[in-house]
């Protein structure tokens, strides 16, 4: 699964540089649909994130998660962020539980 992403200003953690928990969000987001997508509904266990490169407010990052994994109870994920020229910003790994999707409340 593939998406594509430019930060405000309103995401900065340090003068014109994204904050780390910003890019952590979106790997561990492009995860867990991933999963969800092809029919496995799950939620985040454990996340592990490398920060490479500092991301810039204003420049397009391209995110990228795939399943590397499944098990009984755990589907594992590994997710990228690069830039323009192809250069890894960010890279994450997640182990995901399995979870019955909750049903809809009565009246909403």
């Amino acid at each position: 699964m593939t998406s594509e992403v430019v930060f405000a200003k309103e995401h900065q953690g340090y003068k014109d540089i994204v904050h780390g928990g910003m890019v952590g969000m979106l790997l561990d987001e492009i995860m867990v649909n991933v999963a969800w997508f092809e029919g496995t509904p799950v939620v985040t266990g454990e996340l592990t994130v490398r920060l490479k490169k500092a991301v810039k407010v204003g420049e397009r990052v391209f995110l990228e998660g795939w399943i590397e994994r499944e098990e009984a109870r755990v589907v594992y994920g590994r997710a990228e962020a690069r830039n323009a020229l192809g250069e890894v910003l960010a890279s994450a790994s997640a182990s995901c539980v399995k979870i019955k999707p909750a049903k809809p409340l009565s009246g909403a």
